[in-house]
């Protein structure tokens, strides 16, 4: 008894259809549904922070109420393609390009100390580039991040032992967050701290070595608080619950609580905001949160609670889900440097915490701090790519059964 196999026909579309195929296949590939979220809540907040940076600055004294958001929409128009054309490098481009990454932020931060420096509120954190104003240590937060992951990754045999990878970590951390220091950019210079500890944690370094870097980050953070006046201000009007909008530390918080309490549940209404009619100084950027909660109310925000538990969640997953270190506490750090400065930034707002001006990522108004972290989830985007899509090989499976060659059987 023999068997026979019935000749292939030919493809309808010929071999130059079937290459063209396979060339879309992989430009317009299955990606994991972290992809997914991550790519989807990004672009939302970084179109919706535009539109509350347009309400928030609508109603300034400059010659052009739209002058801002102008500003603010050319940086959301460079930063989103760029963030998907960053999702496309792959990850051993990053590891080669951590070291480089991490020298150039610096050097661009060490530019405050020069003539291009701008003091602005006790706070030399700027740069005057002539075409444009930028906040180097915004880029300094990722670059970290990049780099611990490339340098924990490598010395992950050796992380129960501190002494071990002490070196290069220990001095190039100092000298990050001294160029922070050096522009009295306190609040900067704790998120940056919290970058460096969940970098630590997400490496799988034990908690009782964890315990020592977080006592010596709490000890700066009480030493650099108690030596300058003005950070000691700030401290003891939030801890006096009657210090009110009489006292200038508390004038601002005052504002944002009234305008979150007259938002109500549903809001005013978008553009219909009161506060920002000179009542609230930082109504675009510090205290955007606070605009957010009296045009949309409660209600708007919950909404960006839950998109940024949303990007918390799908970069969680995908730690879980990755066998690369690398991916692992690069994608912690940025996580922890996003989700918790949005909680610190929305804290203050709430009058939780004092005033430490960091922004609210995605939505303050600041291109340097828009475009920071548009490109830094552009990097987690590229990782979510080497995700498995979940169902894939399954289907895959299915589809190759279907195809299978017909065989006729001859008697």
């Amino acid at each position: 008894m023999a068997t026979t196999r019935l000749p292939q026909s030919p493809s309808p579309d010929g071999p130059r259809g079937l290459a063209a195929r396979v060339k879309l296949g992989r430009i317009f590939q299955p990606v994991a549904t972290e992809f997914v979220l991550i790519a989807a809540v990004s672009l939302f907040l970084a179109v919706f922070g535009w539109v509350m940076v347009l309400s928030a600055t609508s109603a300034g004294s400059g010659e052009s109420p739209f002058d801002t958001a102008f500003k603010q929409g050319l940086f959301a128009a460079v930063g989103i393609p760029l963030m998907f054309v960053l999702s496309r490098f792959p990850v051993v481009f990053w590891k080669r390009m951590a070291w480089p990454i991490i020298i150039a932020a610096v050097a661009f931060q060490m530019l405050i100390f020069t003539p291009l420096g701008i003091h602005q509120d006790g706070n030399t954190n700027w740069v005057d580039l002539k075409f444009v104003q930028a906040q180097p240590s915004e880029f300094l937060k990722l670059a970290t991040a990049l780099w611990l992951g490339f340098i924990l990754e490598r010395k992950q045999a050796l992380l129960n032992r501190w002494t071990h990878f002490a070196i290069p970590l220990v001095p190039v951390v100092v000298l990050v967050l001294a160029s922070v220091l050096g522009g009295e950019d306190l609040g900067t210079a704790m998120i940056i701290m919290m970058v460096v500890l969940g970098a630590l944690y997400f490496a799988g370094v034990k908690l009782r070595i964890l315990i020592v870097p977080v006592l010596l980050a709490v000890a700066g953070i009480v030493a650099l608080s108690v030596i300058k006046p003005d950070r000691i201000d700030r401290i003891t009007a939030f801890l006096d619950p009657a210090c009110g909008v009489d006292n200038p530390r508390c004038y601002q918080q005052e504002h944002g609580l009234w305008a979150l309490a007259n938002g109500g549940f549903f809001g005013v209404g978008l553009g219909n905001s009161t506060e920002k009619y000179g009542w609230l100084p930082a109504k675009a950027n510090d205290f955007i949160f606070a605009i957010v909660g009296e045009e949309l109310g409660l209600l708007g925000c919950v909404v960006v609670l839950l998109l940024f538990g949303i990007l918390t969640f799908a970069v969680i997953s995908m730690i879980r889900r990755t066998d690369d270190m690398f991916i692992r506490i690069v994608s912690g750090g940025i996580i922890v440097w996003i989700t918790g400065q949005a909680l610190v930034n929305i804290a203050v707002v709430l009058r939780l915490a004092p005033a430490l001006g960091v922004p609210l990522p995605f939505l303050s108004q600041g291109g340097t701090s828009l475009l920071s972290v548009l490109i830094a989830c552009g990097v987690l985007l590229s990782f979510a790519r080497t995700l498995p899509v979940r169902g894939a090989a399954s289907g895959a499976a299915k589809r190759a059964r279907a195809s299978r060659t017909p065989v006729q059987r001859l008697d």
